[in-house]
């Protein structure tokens, strides 16, 4: 049957159904989280995020389907490539716009390559090629890419570039005292002390979900988030419009975790619950205290995860500290294609130079885990060898 390539611009030009059945249902690369990033005006031309989604028919059917942004600019990708972008600009060559295959401002590996199988992903990555080459476009990037995606960008003849993030892996915990028990004494005596300085200071906790989560608590999580960037100098890239859709569309998948003293809520985050794992988000606090941060962002949420059977809790992009709280290194990839030959392989050079030292740095983290030795050793998910 004959195949058809085209590219929208309106996500309500897909049908939701078709959209999340080729995307597993990953919430966060999900028709209404995307929708919510273009209705709110987050993810729009405006705003450096100009959406191409690219879609292959097969007969009238949706085979295959990959969200693309044109960018101006690199804010918002968690992947930086500003030395790359520098480089060009040197050298008198545009870099921007660029082609980027990614879920703004979400820096969570999954599906990028939305198709049943791996035929489908290898066309439509080489579909996405022609499309910048046509349009001679400096690059195209996919950001945080799966397995299997990473098997078909290769195929396609894409660059990898290797980074690290941190998860917490259930191993059928019955509680919290458990997953702790299986830690090193140091790191077990930090966790317990965080925990004690917010009960000596009177906070309390409680996981908001679904219809539990009002517009009261929805507000007073925006603030937090707010504050969050305006204490690094940053204007914050979601807007409350974006969460307000979120909230209306998704709402059974959102665990609130709300930090009170004295009934007042002092701190929030916000987590996106999927299928098996637990994806922390967003936080903030409006009064500190210490320990406050993990508590509310990482132990609260692995106890969530302990609770419910959650297999996996993904604590986010960076963050050394997130090895003491229980989260060990996981590999994550970038894959960059080039137009410019001349570019591909300085491009390609500098990453081969990269990689062993990523590698070599996730060995290290690994080297510093924070369980007992016998504990580790059996502790599922990604180790740092091998490939994407």
């Amino acid at each position: 049957m004959a195949v058809r390539f085209s590219l929208i611009h309106d996500l309500q030009d897909i049908n939701p159904g078709q959209w999340n059945a080729l995307a597993q249902d990953h919430p966060l690369v999900g028709h209404e989280y995307l929708l919510a990033m273009q209705q709110a005006g987050c993810a729009i031309a405006d705003t450096g995020w100009a959406a191409h989604y690219l879609l292959m028919h097969r007969g009238s059917d949706l085979a295959a389907a990959m969200p693309l942004y044109l960018k101006s600019h690199s804010r918002g990708e968690y992947v930086f490539d500003m030395v790359w972008a520098r480089a060009f600009a040197q050298h008198g060559l545009a870099y921007y716009p660029k082609l980027l295959g990614a879920v703004p401002f979400t820096p969570v590996p999954g599906p990028r390559l939305l198709a049943a199988n791996h035929a489908d992903r290898v066309a439509l990555a080489r579909e996405a090629v022609e499309v910048a080459r046509g349009n001679e476009l400096s690059s195209l990037h996919i950001l945080f890419p799966s397995e299997a995606d990473c098997q078909a960008l290769r195929e396609a003849g894409f660059l990898f570039r290797e980074n690290v993030q941190f998860h917490w892996f259930n191993r059928n915990y019955r509680d919290l005292d458990e997953f702790l028990a299986g830690m090193s004494q140091p790191k077990r005596k930090k966790i317990r002390q965080d925990r004690k300085k917010a009960i000596e200071a009177g906070v309390t906790f409680r996981w908001l979900q679904g219809a539990d989560i009002d517009e009261a608590a929805m507000d007073y999580f925006y603030r937090c988030y707010c504050r969050t960037y305006m204490e690094h100098g940053n204007a914050p890239y979601l807007n409350r419009e974006f969460f307000r859709l979120l909230h209306v569309a998704m709402a059974p998948k959102l665990l609130l975790v709300l930090a009170e003293q004295e009934g007042t809520p002092i701190a929030a985050a916000l987590n996106i619950l999927g299928a098996d794992r637990l994806y922390g988000r967003y936080w903030g606090c409006t009064r500190y205290i210490p320990g406050l941060h993990f508590e509310t962002c990482y132990i609260q949420a692995i106890e969530f995860c302990i609770c419910r059977g959650v297999a996996v809790f993904e604590g986010g992009a960076q963050g050394e500290h997130k090895l003491s709280r229980g989260m060990l290194p996981v590999q994550t990839w970038s894959a960059h294609w080039i137009r410019d030959e001349r570019y591909a392989a300085a491009i390609a050079d500098f990453l081969e130079r990269e990689t062993p030292a990523v590698s070599n740095y996730i060995d290290e983290l690994h080297e510093h885990s924070p369980f007992k030795k016998n504990i580790d050793d059996a502790i599922p998910g990604p180790r740092p060898a091998g490939g994407g």
